[in-house]
């Protein structure tokens, strides 16, 4: 997954994109212990000198798996940009360090408010999506989305991004679409509005944690999608790059219609053919959903350190 709402957008501030860098005063210091003087004895006692203790390295050396996913992302999106695909070994590199994340890594359990179904106001229609916000920057962002059981994502797109998705528990349900680049003429033609445009089915099938994170690509692989969660869930989002209204990455979403709609009826060959292999209409939506309901709350887990 992977979209950005303007109620999350309010949330986050400036300073929350920033990567605090280590505090120098952290490191501890040996301390050195003065030794009294004693008095000389007739007999002089030669002292045993034990081998100085091995230190164990601190809690503070230890490499996160947060960490260890902020520091790869840096590597993966370092030559990124709107459009631009990682390598095949970034992608897998990236992919294998998402693939061992487990919901105590990011500081999550399932026994949280957060993935209560009454969990936020009764004035909602559906139940909200809570957004915990890790990191972003020009290059990519890491986030984690918190869906109570029947929390729905709509249908959106994610505009020259390649995104990675890792479900970390609960079963939820993705149904997602990519772009028909070369659809036959008959088709498309009974089609005015330049805001509906054919698409195919990419996915449409429920994942259950423990999975493989799943990934999109910015025209392939499902670049627009819709979650709903069939029991609480959460899912890690690592975007590259992220969304930008003034380069014009906008989270849009749609409304998805049966290819009857808008064919004519002299298209019926063709359009049962276009049918077989699972196509849809997608209609570019002029506002958000009326049902969609996120709210941000602060990420307590491993901190992401620079």
């Amino acid at each position: 997954m992977g979209f950005e709402m303007k109620t999350e957008k309010d949330v986050l501030s400036k300073d929350q994109c920033k990567v605090k860098s280590p505090n120098p005063n952290s490191v501890n210091s040996p301390h050195i212990k003065k030794k009294k003087k004693k008095k000389k004895n007739k007999s002089k006692k030669t002292k045993k000198t034990s081998p100085p203790r091995k230190r164990s390295d601190s809690p503070a050396d230890e490499i996160t798996a947060v960490r260890r996913l902020f520091d790869t992302c840096k590597e993966v999106f370092s030559d990124g940009g709107p459009g631009v695909i990682p390598s095949l070994d970034k992608i897998q590199q990236l992919r294998d360090i998402l693939d061992n994340m487990k919901p105590e890594d990011v500081g999550l359990t399932p026994t949280m408010p957060y993935f209560r179904p009454d969990y936020g106001p009764e004035s909602k229609s559906s139940p909200p999506i809570t957004y915990l916000h890790l990191h972003q920057c020009e290059q990519f962002s890491i986030g984690i989305f918190c869906l109570p059981p029947s929390g729905v994502i709509p249908l959106h797109n994610h505009p020259g991004m390649t995104v990675f998705s890792k479900l970390l528990f609960g079963t939820m349900h993705i149904k997602s679409y990519d772009w028909v680049v070369d659809a036959p003429m008959s088709i498309s033609i009974a089609v005015r509005d330049s805001k509906t445009r054919l698409a195919k089915l990419k996915m449409d099938s429920t994942l259950t944690a423990p999975c493989n994170a799943s990934i999109l690509y910015p025209e392939d692989g499902g670049n627009m999608h819709r979650f709903t969660a069939r029991t609480a869930c959460a899912v890690l989002d690592v975007l590259g790059p992220p969304y930008c209204n003034p380069e014009g990455r906008h989270c849009t979403y749609f409304l998805e219609f049966p290819l009857d709609n808008f064919s004519s009826e002299e298209d019926n060959v063709l359009r049962g053919e276009v049918e077989k292999e699972g196509h849809a209409w997608l209609q570019e939506r002029d506002d958000k959903p009326d049902d969609l309901n996120v709210v941000g709350a602060l990420y307590t887990g491993p901190k992401v350190e620079d």
